[in-house]
């Protein structure tokens, strides 16, 4: 099946760089893209039409294959209704939420990585052009569809991309936690050692520059951390939330939406393979 882009905006004034973003990734992978319009309110002129105006001269420009829907509803309901799968890739950005409605259901991203299983984008700036990708990984024994992905844009837009696995902070008496931090690959278990150098040869393979950065510390904070060492454009990451079966997502952290929410980079969020 051939993988396709589903844009989504509610005609929110920031989510004119998730358009720009999309556009340019259906670009670089030769993807069809549909820019889905969602009509939250009645009004006489809305928000959207705007949005789908400049849009079309985009895509147009760009040359893109392109198709466009309107649907009425709200945006977290219409996306939780859908059938998904892992041909297509959702583009979604900020929906112009209010602090109280936050409050009171949830942040927007959080309720679309739980109900939707499809790689997800989350982007609030328009990092152009994808010269840098983060790949995040989870310490498995195999390469995560988000690896995949992410070797697969770099491939494709030219870019450098970076590995990087976090070392959980050291309680062990047993290890001085001053030399942790100064060469954490050190303490680094040899699943996720093997599973880095397996990830580097991936990217040889497809002629991609890749270096692997091994941190120890909080998750968040160290790809927050990573992040300010270089100007990225796309960080990557698995996420058990999308899974409804996954009991992980029962009781730990949602780092992935942590993470999308701390920083403006954008954000690839894939489902994470089983246990």
């Amino acid at each position: 099946m051939k993988n396709k882009i589903l844009l989504v905006t509610n005609g929110c004034s920031k989510s004119w760089a998730t358009v720009q973003y999309a556009a340019e990734m259906a670009k670089i992978m030769k993807m069809p893209l549909t820019l889905l319009g969602v009509v939250e309110k009645m009004d006489i002129e809305h928000p959207v039409e705007d949005i789908f105006s400049r849009a079309v001269t985009l895509f147009q420009e760009k040359e893109l294959d392109y198709s466009l829907q309107l649907v009425n509803g709200d945006t977290e309901d219409v996306l939780a209704k859908r059938e998904w799968d892992e041909s297509t890739y959702l583009f979604v950005g900020p929906l112009g939420r209010s602090q109280f409605r936050q409050w009171l259901v949830g942040r927007s991203f959080r309720k679309i990585l739980e109900s939707v299983s499809s790689p997800i984008f989350y982007a609030r700036e328009a990092r152009l052009p994808i010269k840098r990708i983060l790949v995040c990984f989870s310490g498995l024994d195999n390469i995560s569809n988000a690896e995949k992905i992410g070797l697969e844009i770099g491939k494709r837009a030219g870019a450098e991309v970076k590995f990087l696995h976090v070392v959980p902070p050291v309680e062990s008496e047993s290890l001085p936690s001053l030399e942790a931090e100064k060469k954490p690959e050190k303490i680094m278990d040899k699943k996720p050692a093997k599973t880095l150098k397996k990830a580097q040869e991936h990217a040889e393979d497809k002629g991609i520059e890749s270096n692997i950065v091994v941190r120890q510390g909080n998750i968040v904070q160290q790809i927050c951390a990573e992040l300010k060492t270089q100007n990225y454009d796309l960080i990557c990451m698995g996420s058990y939330f999308s899974d409804p079966e996954n009991l992980r997502r029962h009781y730990a952290p949602n780092i992935t939406a942590e993470v999308a929410e701390a920083v403006d980079c954008p954000v690839l969020s894939v489902r994470a393979s089983p246990l």
